[in-house]
């Protein structure tokens, strides 16, 4: 349960919530619905007492019960007594640790079997069976098979895991803890169709509390009856799935604005009667005073009336023309110690292209990303770039922003040399306001893409390479993209999970992975950018 009085949020000089008062109770599945920078994510840092910097908020929080969160981003290295996927997710209840643990005792029973030993020893036995020690095996397979993760990459150091498969280790972490209160920020980001339903399913079992912050419209639907919908510093509560809050608040704003219709009516009725008094007798003078302060009474207590929410465009600037051939690969391997995920991979993109790369989590495709971008050398073969080529890259975790500094000077060594000019190209992002004086870290996933692509949307490059770019967007911003992409001048080589941003971005080419097969795009390979 969550117990929340009187919280209001700002963030480097912007407010995002006025003081609010919310309860969440017991067996609630609640969605945190809102545009990307909104401060959902803000709001869950404050909920779960992990806010810093820039963050001020007032009121109080109140959580009962053991919470288990799963964050957008993964914690580097985990946080097992291994940097190994299996130790990550025994973490959640100290297993690992207690095994640990438990391996010393054994062999200091066996070298000295006094009272002391064996009592030691027997605590933590009795700790690891009541923890579920014994059983863990199975429930960490469970785990793995529904969420689609081959058990064997549990043995792999977390490093080396792709985006996808790193994100089905942390889901298995928060799951296996079993906590009375799950928090999840963006959980079906990299996850196929078949994951998503089998964690529908677990949500919809899952007995505790459970906070939710997605852009999945059906992970909405299906896992919730309640939605907390952030909008200009406000908290609308609305009771129902996703699809019945739509219908509400589309109730609500027309009932608002039908009362404020009636309030102007008032309004402007009393005013230009007080209006026609004013200049007559003493009497109807002092009317008009009483009018007055009728007129300003009502206008204060005037309805505000809910804000619809604007369409998303996203802009980028025509980029400088390169040659006929942007990108030639060739015979390119990328090996990791005895895991080959590219063997002699052959690939020529013409200046416009845009080009899919699409397979399961694991099968190379943000190596070959990498490796085209130059962040990357290849175990074999070459990278050629054409004349007039100059390459932006959209990293998967935004490793290309420097979070020591703030939003407005990571635009510091751009072609945009003004400060209004660089404001100018965060606002066509959705960046504006207070923003631009934030550091990275405070901003929401959704605004840390929006800056990275405004980023390379300063660099002025004319053949862009995106891992992920619509991970933690919402769905507006997600076509939004794909539409600008679609209608840009340069040439894209993009890796994407999202239907519609493949959709909307209309591709010419497809690379499919692991059969480093490069084919002309046709709408049947649709069905395999979701897998995962």
């Amino acid at each position: 349960m969550l117990i929340v009085t009187g919280l209001g949020i700002e963030i480097g000089g912007r407010r995002l919530l006025e003081p609010t008062s919310f309860t969440i109770g017991d067996g609630e599945k609640v969605g945190l619905v809102g545009r990307n920078g909104a401060g959902k994510s803000t709001l869950l840092k404050v909920l779960l007492g992990q806010a810093t910097g820039q963050v001020r908020h007032q009121g109080t929080v109140a959580v009962q019960g053991a919470v288990g969160h799963l964050p957008q981003e993964p914690v580097p290295g985990g946080l097992g007594a291994e940097p190994i996927g299996l130790s990550h997710v025994l973490s959640a209840r100290g297993i690992d640790a207690l095994d640990a643990a438990l391996h010393d005792a054994r062999h200091a029973l066996a070298a000295a079997p006094d009272e002391a030993t064996i009592a030691h020893f027997t605590e933590l036995e009795e700790q690891f069976r009541e923890r579920g020690g014994y059983v863990a095996e199975a429930e960490v397979a469970r785990l793995a098979d529904g969420l689609g993760l081959a058990q064997d990459l549990l043995l792999e150091d977390l490093a080396n895991l792709s985006g996808g498969q790193r994100r089905r280790v942390d889901l298995m972490r928060v799951l296996y803890q079993r906590p009375d209160v799950l928090v999840l920020d963006e959980p079906t980001n990299h996850l196929d169709k078949a994951a998503k339903r089998w964690l529908f399913d677990e949500l919809a079992r899952f007995a505790g509390t459970v906070l939710v912050i997605s852009h999945d419209l059906p992970l909405l639907d299906a896992s919730i009856d309640r939605v907390l919908a952030l909008r200009e510093g406000r908290l609308l509560d609305y009771r129902g799935n996703y699809t019945s809050y739509l219908s509400q608040d589309e109730a609500r704003r027309q009932g608002e604005e039908k009362l404020a219709a009636r309030q102007d009516a008032k309004i402007d009725q009393y005013a230009r009667l007080a209006d026609s008094m004013r200049a007559q007798t003493a009497k109807r003078a002092r009317l008009a005073k009483v009018l007055d302060r009728r007129v300003e009474r009502l206008r204060e207590e005037r309805v505000t009336v809910t804000a619809r929410e604007r369409a998303v465009r996203f802009r980028l600037p025509d980029p400088p023309r390169s040659g006929d051939v942007p990108l030639e690969v060739r015979g390119l391997c990328v090996h990791y110690g005895r895991l080959r995920v590219l063997d002699d991979l052959d690939l020529t993109i013409g200046r416009g292209d845009r080009v899919a790369i699409v397979g399961r989590n694991g099968a190379g495709k943000s190596s070959l990303l990498r490796c085209v971008a130059g962040a990357q050398t290849p175990t074999a073969g070459t990278v050629r770039y054409g004349a007039h080529v100059t390459v932006g890259y959209f990293a998967q975790e935004n490793e290309q922003l420097d979070f020591s500094v703030t939003v407005l000077e990571n635009l510091a060594d751009s072609v945009v040399v003004t400060d209004p000019g660089r404001r100018a190209l965060l606002g066509a992002f959705g960046l504006t306001g207070e923003a631009a004086h934030q550091r990275p870290g405070t901003l929401s996933g959704g605004e840390r893409a929006k800056l990275a692509l405004a980023k390379l949307a300063s660099s002025r490059a004319n053949l862009l390479v995106l891992d992920e770019p619509t991970n933690n967007l919402d769905p507006a911003s997600v076509t939004a993209l794909g539409e600008l992409m679609r209608a840009w001048k340069g040439t894209v080589v993009a890796v994407s999970h999202e239907r519609g941003f493949v959709e909307a971005l209309e591709p010419t080419h497809a690379v499919l992975l692991p059969e480093e097969f490069v084919d002309v795009w046709d709408d049947r390979y649709l069905e395999l950018v979701e897998q995962r």
